[in-house]
């Protein structure tokens, strides 16, 4: 694949770049490699200066940056521009939370006795060079939620990132750069994805962390299981999202979420709602509410402040889109709206948010991720019901479950199988909060103390009598 910048909004090519050679890459994680050396040694408040200093650049920067998000990728100006707010959120809550957070642990004085030592503690040391192979769906948090991290334990940084964000690649690299970070700290990495399996394969790499596709995640952690190394993959998602009786005098709201949990980043994030699980007593209304708002929303130009939905990124993942419509209603689904292009923009990706019903098991969207704004509606008679389906997905990264009854969100939250069950709202993340899922949506978590331990060797200290 050809690294470059195409603009999904028009399909024309802005910028191509050359991919590094066998040289370039191993000046680069020679680099690396020696910066740990040195990075390792430093204290927490020296790390969070400097990350308090990359915030301060990317606050300034976040228009700039937005717009070049927009370009590369199609997501909305305005989701762009809170994408980078976010950024500088969670390293900032990184900067001033690592230390706390990888504090020496202390076993109980009885313990240490009974070990027969006089002392004992747990430290969190950093493992060397990580290798983060990232995507396009969310160019910058998807790094700075793994490099805030990295970096604040002591970690060096590779970003091999996705081919088609060139731009989002080299500015990350060029920011911490710009904020003092030492040379080799943190570097982008101009590679197909033919190179990833070499790096993994090279002894100076220490472990790896992948965002994106299942093929792409077995093919990492294949690889990486065979050199023993740790790695943390966030694969795909189909998340439930399940409306029950008790919020029938809250359905507006339910609605509203239900169409933003759908079409956030144009329908393409791993956590967005796309399986909606409706009880029975409300599902009539439910459907025609959320039918309707999903026909309304406005399909355009992602730099337009009045556009809701832009393209989908890739020519290829629209067509993707399109077979798996086309499965579902050959196979007797209904579309309720949407299921096509809009005829009046004929340049770019774009797609209608469309919501399906009448999904049987026999159709692949059923059980594959739908990457773009398509939502499939199901009725369910009871809570049983509703867990079976919920669970019945190859996936299990997270889960939205709208109920007020105290006794249903206990069992939702016993059986759901998913990393995260979010009540009456909508999934998100948040770097106080672990994310991650379960089953083929990957294992280990990103974000919050789970996340900054993730990537650190857990080492016993013991003193004996």
């Amino acid at each position: 694949m050809a690294i470059a910048t195409v603009n999904p909004a028009t399909g024309e090519t802005v910028k191509t770049f050359e991919p590094f050679g066998p040289d370039e890459i191993e000046r680069r994680v020679a680099r690396a490699e020696a910066a740990f050396r040195q990075w390792r040694t430093t204290d927490f408040a020296s790390r969070a200066a400097l990350l308090e200093a990359a915030a301060d650049l990317l606050e300034k920067e976040q228009d700039e940056i937005a717009r070049t998000m927009t370009t590369e990728m199609g997501k909305t100006l305005a989701a762009a521009t809170a994408e980078a707010a976010k950024c500088v959120k969670a390293m900032r809550w990184y900067a001033r939370n690592a230390e706390r957070l990888l504090a020496d642990e202390l076993p109980s004085a009885a313990d240490v006795a009974d070990s027969g030592g006089s002392r004992a503690y747990v430290r969190y040391r950093p493992l060397g060079v990580v290798l983060a192979v990232m995507p396009w769906n969310f160019p910058l948090w998807q790094v700075v939620r793994f490099a805030a991290p990295a970096l604040m334990a002591g970690n060096t940084g590779l970003l091999k990132h996705a081919s088609n964000v060139p731009q989002t690649a080299l500015y990350l690299g060029d920011l911490f750069r710009r904020a003092g970070y030492p040379d080799g700290c943190f570097q982008t990495l101009l590679i197909g994805t033919d190179a990833v399996a070499g790096l993994l394969r090279d002894p100076r790499i220490a472990a790896a962390t992948l965002t994106g596709s299942e093929p792409a995640g077995r093919s990492v952690a294949s690889i990486a299981g065979d050199e023993v190394k740790k790695t943390v993959l966030e694969l795909g998602g189909s998340d439930p999202f399940i409306v029950m009786p008790s919020v029938a005098g809250d359905l507006d709201r339910a609605v509203r979420t239900a169409v933003t949990a759908r079409v956030q980043n144009n329908g393409q994030s791993c956590i967005a709602a796309k399986r909606f699980i409706v009880h029975r007593d409300v599902y009539d209304d439910f459907a025609a509410r959320f039918t309707e708002a999903m026909g309304a929303l406005t399909v355009g130009d992602p730099m337009a402040s009045t556009t809701d939905v832009g393209p989908v990124a890739t020519e290829k993942g629209r067509t993707d889109l399109e077979d798996l419509v086309a499965d579902a209603t050959a196979h007797g689904a209904r579309v309720l709206c949407g299921g096509r292009r809009p005829q009046e923009l004929t340049a770019g990706w774009y797609y209608r948010p469309t919501v399906l019903s009448g999904i049987t098991g026999e159709m692949r969207i059923h059980r594959e991720e739908a990457f773009g704004p398509v939502a499939t509606v199901y009725r369910v008679d009871d809570a049983d019901q509703a867990v079976r389906l919920a669970n019945d997905s190859p996936f299990g990264l997270s889960s939205n479950v709208w109920t007020h009854d105290e006794d249903e969100q206990r069992r939702f939250v016993r059986d759901i199988e998913a990393g995260g069950v979010y009540f009456n709202g909508m999934t998100a993340s948040h770097p106080a909060m672990p994310f991650g899922g379960v089953k083929r949506s990957g294992y280990g978590r990103e974000l919050s103390g789970h996340g900054i331990r993730e990537f650190c060797n857990v080492t016993t200290v013991w003193y004996g009598a």
